[in-house]
């Protein structure tokens, strides 16, 4: 037997293992695809139909019937979504970078207090906030949606993410720049902002899953149908009379793509943020 069969084997129990986690985690979306090609009438038969038969295409046309608002709805988590993410990095980066490099008074002071906002849960400052913006008079728009997650706990993850990040470049780095004649400004644009693509993709992925998945904050701030996010907009499939299972799996399937897509162009620049792997 060769060495590589016997790693293959000795790692015989440690993918096996892998593959059944990968099941377990699959299975959701496997029913929720599959449901979303069924007939209303074969979801909940005993013992369960695993494969669609016959495949009901039409139930991802019957979406846009039921719900004509809903290509509106997926706009408006997309363009939301995509300003939180961009104002998230581009604040965390700057601030990050701020805590890691520049000198000021009572610099780890405010970090520190900063970072208390990431222990205060949504709910408990839901009243307040949106008590503020009805005064503002900015509830049913989505201001409330946008700006106050780049600056609340999403943000403050973002900071600490971004600082420890910053503190791991080699200082010398700084210190050429200083005597090639870079302001601090010109030294984070041209040289660390750059640097930081993996940690910033890191932050990226997790912001525009929050925030896509974001029904609570939509649920209290908009009260205008053609305001409306996906997940709010999911809800409506929901009625008095019932739910079409099979037209809600649909829009999910719809509405989890954008997810999926953003993963897969970010997938190694999100590997790489993760292990932290440095400068190359």
């Amino acid at each position: 037997m060769s060495n590589k069969q016997r790693a293959v084997l000795r790692n015989l129990p440690v993918y096996m293992a892998l593959i059944a986690v990968s099941v377990l985690v699959l299975f959701p979306f496997f029913w929720m695809v599959t449901t979303a090609l069924k007939e209303q009438t074969k979801i909940f038969l005993f013992p369960p139909q695993w494969l669609p038969s016959p495949v009901q295409w039409g139930n991802f046309a019957d979406v846009f019937k039921v719900q004509p608002q809903f290509p509106l709805y997926f706009w408006n988590s997309l363009y939301t979504s995509v300003l939180v993410t961009v104002g998230t990095c581009l604040f965390a980066a700057l601030a990050g970078f701020a805590f890691a490099k520049l000198q000021f008074p009572m610099r780890n002071l405010i970090f520190l207090v900063l970072l208390t906002g990431m222990m205060i849960p949504t709910e408990v400052t839901a009243i307040p906030m949106f008590n503020w913006f009805t005064k503002l008079q900015l509830t049913d728009t989505h201001f409330p949606l946008i700006v106050p997650p780049m600056l609340g706990a999403g943000g403050m993850f973002g900071v600490f993410l971004l600082r420890q990040f910053f503190i791991a470049v080699p200082s010398e780095l700084d210190e050429a720049a200083k005597i090639d004649g870079c302001s601090p400004w010109t030294t984070f644009w041209r040289i660390m902002f750059p640097l930081a693509g993996p940690s910033l993709a890191t932050l990226a992925i997790f912001t525009f899953l929050h925030s896509w998945d974001n029904y609570f904050d939509p649920l209290i701030y908009i009260s205008s149908d053609r305001l409306f996010t996906l997940p709010v907009g999911l809800k409506l499939f929901t009625d008095t009379a019932g739910t079409e299972w099979q037209l809600l799996m649909a829009a999910s399937v719809i509405a989890t793509l954008p997810l999926l897509i953003v993963f897969f162009f970010a997938q190694k620049r999100f590997i790489e943020g993760v292990a932290l792997t440095g400068l190359k």
